[in-house]
């Protein structure tokens, strides 16, 4: 009896061991097809690790692909764009992490196209995923799952709003450039486009004539805080997850 247990701890270790490396792996590969180099950024939730640093450098017509973790992993990506290193200092026109190459967990600054990204690993394990136009647009963007099961579609916003984008709402470069479309809320700072205080449901946040804008070209997006994308998925482990900016 007594050479029983370590036998089956043994055993026990080794199953464990075969069934955990018989995961696979979840890779995110981030694809930047926009005709000048952006400097994509990478924000976890609270309690999840930062990845790659949370920033770098991505020129044309190239993609970076890396490992999730093995547990559960949320957060968020967006693209930064008209980044410069001058006198020493590096800044972006949009979506800005307080100057930092490396964002290293700290947030953009607005306006930014967002991908929303909760991943699942293990056998039937959904995945959520999609693209935001709460904090506004900078760059087209698009989440494509590879080898998932279940109703896994491309969702995000393909269209370019920089040249439609409603002149309340136009953000410019210091050299006169439209370089992003803020939110209403961006615009404004009002409780009732911010979705704040009073307005802080489902019942009384609603759709205004701003997010309407974004929800008219891309239907498949967030616009508000407590808006309902046209797409909806249940993606049950993809083995690959694409956050792909431009077309």
């Amino acid at each position: 009896m007594t050479t029983a247990r370590p036998i089956f701890a043994c055993a026990f270790v080794i199953l464990c061991t075969l069934f955990h490396a018989a995961r696979p792996e979840l890779i995110l590969t981030l694809v930047n097809n926009c005709p000048f180099t952006i400097y994509p950024a990478i924000q976890p939730n609270a309690g999840h690790p930062v990845l790659e640093k949370g920033g770098f450098p991505l020129q044309t017509l190239t993609h970076r692909s890396f490992r999730a973790p093995d547990q559960h992993w949320s957060g968020r990506i967006w693209g930064r764009t008209g980044c410069t290193h001058s006198n020493g200092k590096f800044q972006c026109t949009t979506g800005d992490c307080n100057n930092r190459i490396e964002c290293n967990g700290l947030g953009g600054a607005p306006p930014a196209t967002l991908a929303q990204i909760t991943l699942h690993h293990g056998h039937n394990d959904f995945s959520s995923y999609g693209v935001s136009l709460v904090d506004g647009f900078n760059l087209p963007m698009t989440v494509t799952p590879h080898e998932g099961k279940g109703v896994c579609p491309v969702v995000g916003c393909r269209a370019n709003l920089l040249s439609t984008c409603p002149d309340e709402l136009k953000f410019r470069s210091s050299a006169g450039h439209v370089v992003g479309c803020k939110s209403g809320c961006e615009a404004f700072g009002t409780d009732e486009l911010c979705c704040r205080n009073h307005y802080n449901s489902p019942q009384t946040c609603r759709a205004s004539s701003f997010s309407e804008f974004f929800k008219h070209a891309c239907p498949a997006t967030f616009t508000y805080a407590h808006d309902s994308p046209s797409l909806t998925h249940e993606c049950s482990s993809p083995r690959e997850l694409k956050v792909i900016f431009c077309h």
